[in-house]
């Protein structure tokens, strides 16, 4: 659990003062970071990876909204409702791939400031909510 919450996968996230944040590697040889979490480096071929809590705010580098359901291996809820993707670039660090809250598209805009959320995604055997992370809007 990650803030309370069944995850998709515990491993994805990390815990910290500001809130639940993605887990990913950064090789100690050039510095480049992954996510998921690699145990190589994919820029300099390296095996030096440390864990390293990636940023929680980011910016909107490309988007749209995913209008159908996914074919599997797709284990969200058989109650589909569209959502947003987009690619998130982390200061310094990546453009990460994900969800974001945001279904509207006359609400995203590229350049946009977002912050990680765990969002629910479908629910587990007993009906109780299984999260994963997803990015929404900056509010002032």
């Amino acid at each position: 659990m990650i803030a309370g919450k069944t995850t998709v996968d515990d491993a994805l996230f990390v815990e910290t003062a500001e809130g639940p944040a993605l887990l990913g590697s950064r090789c100690t040889d050039c510095a480049a970071h992954t996510f998921p979490r690699q145990g190589g480096c994919p820029r300099c071929t390296g095996s030096a990876m440390e864990d390293v809590p990636l940023s929680r705010t980011g910016t909107l580098w490309s988007w749209t909204v995913q209008g159908f359901r996914p074919k599997p291996p797709y284990t969200g809820t058989e109650n589909y409702e569209p959502y947003g993707v987009g690619y998130v670039e982390l200061p310094g660090q990546l453009i990460v791939e994900t969800r974001l809250v945001e279904t509207d598209p006359v609400k995203l805009e590229i350049g946009m400031a977002v912050e990680l959320v765990l969002a629910p995604f479908r629910d587990d055997e007993f009906g109780w909510p299984v999260h994963t992370f997803a990015f929404v809007a900056v509010t002032a």
